[in-house]
């Protein structure tokens, strides 16, 4: 698939595949039968249906997991939004390359491929406050990225990000699609102190004064307010819905990055499920918003999709169960009189 322009993903989103409901009838069916109460397994059950039903197998399995990391620079940076420089961004791709991140280890753990890609890290976005931050080339090619990156034969995908200043953009997306302004969605970030976070909420307040005109528009506000990892992560998961292969977000950056296709079709989160409930200011008000029910909530707030790497052990314990217990039948047990 190529998308020369944004009316083709906003095509492309008019013309979702839908989960597989005979599948999900089958496995909620099987979680009728197994040995517990029904229900008991709580949101264990919901889960495995949930992968049965986009996995389209009454017993879902997870023998390839991917979690794709996206990494860009933001020109926003250089009004001191962030407690970092920009540089980190790069800095800390090369940690991931090392194996030295936290992503790295809970992957591992995870029994997850990691896949880290950097995109222009030399070319920051154009400030937003001025400027759009992309041109409609430069967000559909970052698109495209994100969009070919979804490995074949994936059994789950995990989505985050990693970006200094990338929390200054979430923000300033979420207020142009959402509304509420700076002072509903700025949070702290990396760190900031008052002073910083005074100039992260100028810098949202000004960006939605100066793209006042497209506000309306889902896509042009990705590209004009986004960011290149962004509008990647945007990609890979519409790609993963094409085929139909269920999806874990990260924290605040990662679903605001999905915020615009859900504003272009009620229906195109359909596939995924929010890993966890970040501490980042506006995350929670942003699974709100979304109809998005976390999985964890830990108070996490790294980013590098740690927050879904983690949510992956919930989902293997969710299938261990599923897959592997014995029915009332099977283990001669007495059902319900």
């Amino acid at each position: 698939m190529h998308f020369s322009k944004l009316d083709d993903i906003a095509a492309f989103c008019r013309d979702l595949p839908k989960g597989d409901s005979t599948a999900a009838d089958a496995a909620a069916a099987r979680q009728q039968v197994l040995t517990k109460p029904p229900g008991s397994l709580g949101r264990l059950e919901e889960l495995a249906i949930w992968l049965a039903r986009w996995q389209g197998r009454e017993k879902p399995r997870l023998d390839r997991v991917a979690i794709s990391v996206f990494a860009g620079n933001h020109g926003v940076a250089a009004r001191g939004v962030s407690a970092y420089p920009a540089e980190v961004t790069a800095q800390m791709v090369a940690n991931f390359s090392a194996g030295g991140a936290a992503i790295n280890q809970i992957a591992g753990i995870a029994g997850a491929e990691l896949t880290v890609e950097a995109i222009d890290l030399d070319r920051p976005t154009c400030d937003f406050t001025v400027s759009a931050a992309m041109d409609t080339d430069e967000f559909l090619r970052a698109f495209d990225i994100g969009f070919r990156s979804v490995p074949e034969n994936c059994d789950l995908l995990a989505v985050g990000e990693m970006g200094i200043a990338n929390t200054t953009t979430a923000a300033a997306l979420c207020a142009a699609l959402l509304g509420g302004g700076a002072e509903r969605w700025a949070g702290r970030g990396t760190g900031v102190d008052d002073a910083g976070w005074a100039r992260k909420r100028t810098a949202i307040e000004a960006a939605l004064d100066f793209h006042r005109g497209i506000l309306a528009d889902p896509l042009r506000v990705a590209a004009s307010i986004g960011g290149r990892e962004l509008a990647a992560i945007a990609g890979s998961v519409l790609a993963a819905r094409s085929r139909r292969i269920p999806v874990l977000l990260d924290g605040f950056v990662a679903t605001s990055a999905v915020l615009p296709l859900a504003r272009l079709a009620p229906d195109a989160l359909e596939h995924c499920r929010a890993g966890h409930v970040s501490a980042e200011a506006g995350h929670r008000a942003l699974l709100s918003e979304m109809k998005l029910d976390p999985l964890l909530d830990l108070g996490m707030r790294l980013g590098e999709a740690s927050g879904a790497a983690t949510a992956i052990l919930l989902l293997r314990a969710a299938l261990a169960c599923h897959n592997g217990m014995a029915s009332f039948a099977e283990a001669g047990v007495s059902g319900r009189a």
